[in-house]
């Protein structure tokens, strides 16, 4: 296999390719299905080349709009529920045809944010996803966008790549979109400039990202490059690229892709990473002292221990992820409880306790930050 040479140099083996909306989406809002062709070709041939790929596709919406006549009045949440539901079989059929072209075979799975939300459930996706790569199958993972709406969705499809790549372990995220990256200016503008490496220590690249979203999409660049910070700290090597240039995936493989790479730290352990993607599932929160907060944020890891736990919010059990911030109410992170409210909030303020949050349990907002 060859190395790739985006400003590194390692052996890509597990790979997850997320493809935007607006990739698969004419400009009139219908499936661009030579596009989707063109792709699975490409992850075809990555996997003919002994690469690993785990495919989320978003579209489903795109692909049934223009296929059915929703009255009116209906409301806007169930529009998006019918269409998702009608859209999904016409993707995945899509997807079935054209790999089995290729000699490979796909399964679906569908997900919502409630199926992350404890430990066991999380591990019993990342089985799933596991064992059908073990067998030579290519898992093509989406939303449930059926049922999942307003609270119960992921931010987008991003967000879900960027779990998924940290569930599995995989060693490299590709966002596809439909601009080069990140650039500094109006990616339309001929001297805006492509930021093509984000390093560890990199900092001001959110002053470049606009606020508007696509055309088809849930995500925008922010989201982008949020997810995409956030994987790269989990120890994951992640490209933003267009999808509607030709030939991208190879160029990836041959290490001429044109794009904004993040460069990874290194690898954190599993139970890190769930807890990273775990802020819309917290039960209750933990406010520190600024002793602790200065601790947390040294580069020296640190647990937090009651000695720096100034008050506790919510009715949280072992287990749950539960929240930090500082007395200010800036939050600080993330963490899963070694131990319920009550036992904690009765040991506040006391030296040589168990910690309330282990440090591999614990993820701090300060290594997304941009």
């Amino acid at each position: 296999m060859k190395q790739i040479k985006n400003n590194m140099d390692y052996q890509p083996q597990l790979v997850v390719v997320k493809i935007g909306s607006n990739v698969l989406t004419q400009a009139d809002g219908s499936p661009d299905r030579q596009r989707m062709a063109s792709l699975v070709k490409q992850i075809a041939h990555l996997k003919e080349k002994g690469l690993q790929v785990v495919l989320v596709s978003s579209g489903a919406v795109a692909f049934a709009r223009n296929n059915i006549k929703i009255e009116e009045k209906t409301d806007s949440v169930v529009r998006k529920q019918i269409l998702a539901s009608v859209g999904q079989i016409d993707i995945v059929q899509s997807y079935k045809e054209l790999f089995q072209a290729e000699g490979h075979q796909i399964a679906q799975i569908v997900v919502t944010p409630q199926d992350f939300l404890s430990r066991r459930h999380y591990l019993n996706i990342k089985d799933c996803l596991l064992g059908l790569l073990n067998h030579n199958i290519i898992p093509i993972i989406n939303e449930n966008d059926a049922v999942a709406v307003t609270e119960l969705m992921f931010t987008d499809n991003d967000e879900l790549a960027s779990m998924t790549a940290a569930m599995i372990d995989a060693d490299t995220l590709i966002l596809l979109t439909n601009v080069d990256g990140i650039y500094k200016g109006h990616p339309n503008d001929p001297d805006a400039q492509l930021i093509e490496h984000v390093g560890q220590r990199t900092s001001g690249v959110s002053r470049y990202i606009a606020s508007s979203k696509s055309s088809f999409g849930r995500g925008g660049m922010g989201s982008k490059m949020k997810m995409a910070k956030k994987a790269a700290y989990l120890g994951i090597h992640v490209f933003i690229a267009n999808g509607n240039r030709d030939d991208v995936l190879l160029d990836f493989y041959k290490g001429q892709l044109k794009s904004t790479y993040f460069e990874p730290h290194s690898s954190k352990p599993n139970p890190k990473k769930w807890v990273a993607h775990s802020g819309n599932y917290t039960k209750g929160e933990v406010i520190v002292n600024q002793g602790a907060r200065v601790a947390l944020h040294a580069d020296e890891a640190a647990s937090l221990l009651p000695v720096g736990v100034v008050a506790i919010t919510g009715d949280f059990s072992k287990g749950d992820i539960i929240r930090i911030t500082d007395e200010n109410g800036e939050k600080l992170g993330l963490g899963k409880a070694e131990y319920g409210s009550k036992k904690a909030a009765e040991r506040i303020g006391l030296n040589n306790q168990k910690p309330i949050v282990h440090y591999n349990y614990l993820y701090l907002y300060k290594y997304h930050n941009l």
